[in-house]
């Protein structure tokens, strides 16, 4: 059975910190990237952050570079998103998915094969 487990939000200041975890198990972990989504209210989900677990290359949406920094221990199966400079627009649910790259890199489209059941990061201004 698949199954991850997330953690690490919950309310902040703007200008706080917050750091994610998404523990994942019931796969073969280094057969896939692990990316973070979020999604607002009222608004669609989005690729945030995403890391290959066979050559630790990443990726970051622009609304998150130099505020976002993602990590994965492999002998855990564990992904983090360490999140810096909060802002009001960074709140969202946030959910950790297993992704398969469509392309030759992580600049491209994915495809979600699992998703997380996300946790609510609040950033109050």
């Amino acid at each position: 059975e698949v199954q991850f487990v997330e953690s690490g939000g919950g309310l902040v200041q703007a200008g706080g910190s917050l750091r994610l975890s998404c523990a994942a198990s019931g796969f073969t972990f280094d057969d896939y990237a692990i990316g973070w989504f979020r999604q607002a209210p009222g608004k669609e989900r989005e690729g945030v952050s995403c890391i290959s677990s066979s050559d630790g290359s990443t990726y970051y949406a622009d609304s998150v570079k130099g505020r976002f920094s993602i990590s994965s221990d492999n002998a855990k199966n564990t992904v983090y998103l360490q999140m810096i400079s909060l802002k009001p627009e960074d709140t969202a649910v946030y959910y950790c998915a297993a992704v398969r790259p469509m392309g030759d890199s992580l600049e491209g489209d994915w495809r979600v094969d699992y998703w997380g059941q996300g946790t609510q990061v609040t950033v109050s201004s």
